[in-house]
């Protein structure tokens, strides 16, 4: 009788412990090492990890029946790609009130793998990711190998994936049209299986932008919107780089009017030599932070790559004078339109920067 209690005890314990197990729920903090980063994030920050620019992400493996994500956000005018195992799709717009945003549910039991992806620009604002929160029998998994390789661009709005998704042609400033999952630079790394940074601004050009800001003043920031929080190369040392940029400068130095280029050239416009020297310098300084990359100076693919563009020349130019064995050019096809490149314009972009490298680079 004894033994029969004894065992009833224990089975009893055994089921509680079932039932409490299938009930567990576990909150992931930001710090926590299962969580892999993509982009330049600000992790130095005790209750959350700043997202700033577009492309970054956040990747967790896990089990569980759920989860969620809790996040904060400046304005509420960024959009992200909540994709789950590497399939279905969920459009988030964070809150600017810190809080949980359900991101899937009665998940089948075994392996999940959850992404979270910056669609939007750092001029919408910055995000505040704080963790997830698994339930039901909530387990973290190893993360994947490391990706054996890296890539990194420098880009407009074009990179950007500024109006992609703006069917009318009209481009739109709206950020839902915006997607930087789907430009031609998201589209190259994920072929390659690559780690992805995306340092972009729509407008922004070398020797002049619509905007305040130049390329060589924004490149080495961590913080877009910050000039004092640098970021440290050293975390991230990429095996391609390419630098799509000279599109915005093709119109600003026509237009004498324009206050960026008052403030940048006076009543003069740039010659050619002081437009390959500023070209130049930028992909030394590139140089100086990556001794070891292979770096491709591209152009596309609105008007500036025309054939015949003398900016097309600039460039070519400006990496001849280099003399880097490891500094490439090539220029992505001109796709005429009336307003930026479409999805399918991004993927035509992306075929031939794909095969490019696939030629050229061996990495």
């Amino acid at each position: 009788m004894i033994n029969f209690y004894k065992n009833s005890i224990l089975l009893i314990a055994f089921m509680l412990i079932v039932a409490c197990s299938n009930k567990q729920e576990l909150y992931v903090a930001h710090t926590n090492s299962h969580i892999v980063y993509n982009g330049r994030v600000d992790a130095t920050k005790t209750n959350g990890t700043q997202l700033f620019w577009s492309g970054t992400s956040v990747k967790l493996h896990f089990e569980g029946t759920s989860i969620a994500v809790l996040m904060k956000d400046d304005y509420g005018d960024n959009y992200y790609n909540a994709i789950l195992d590497q399939d279905s799709l969920y459009i988030l717009r964070p809150d600017t009130i810190k809080r949980y945003h359900q991101l899937a549910t009665n998940l089948p039991k075994g392996k999940h793998t959850i992404e979270i992806f910056k669609r939007t620009e750092w001029d919408r604002g910055t995000t505040t990711f704080y963790g997830f929160e698994i339930k039901g029998n909530a387990k973290l998994l190893s993360e994947s190998p490391p990706s054996k390789r890296k890539i990194e661009f420098y880009g407009n709005s074009i990179t950007a994936g500024y109006a992609v998704e703006d069917l009318s042609g009209k481009d739109s400033p709206d950020s839902t049209y915006t997607n930087n999952y789907a430009s031609y630079a998201a589209i190259t790394a994920r072929h390659f299986d690559a780690d992805y940074h995306c340092i972009c601004r729509s407008g922004i050009g070398i020797t002049v932008s619509w905007i305040p800001l130049i390329m060589p003043e924004m490149y080495d920031r961590l913080n877009p919107r910050d000039a004092t929080v640098k970021w440290d190369f050293s975390l991230y040392q990429p095996d391609v780089v390419v630098v799509n940029l000279f599109q915005n400068d093709s119109w600003i130095v026509n237009i004498p009017d324009n206050e960026e280029f008052k403030k940048r050239f006076g009543d003069k416009a740039p010659d050619e030599v002081y437009i390959i020297k500023a070209y130049q310098q930028f992909i030394k300084d590139i140089r100086q932070q990556y001794p070891e990359t292979a770096i491709i100076c591209s152009l596309g693919s609105m008007d500036a790559a025309k054939e015949g563009s003398k900016w097309i020349g600039y460039i070519e130019k400006a990496v001849i004078d280099l003399n880097d064995a490891a500094v490439y050019t090539h220029f992505m096809p001109y796709i005429e339109a009336a307003a930026h490149p479409s999805v399918e314009d991004q993927k035509k972009m992306a075929e031939s920067l794909i095969t490019f490298i696939e030629d050229t680079i061996d990495w």
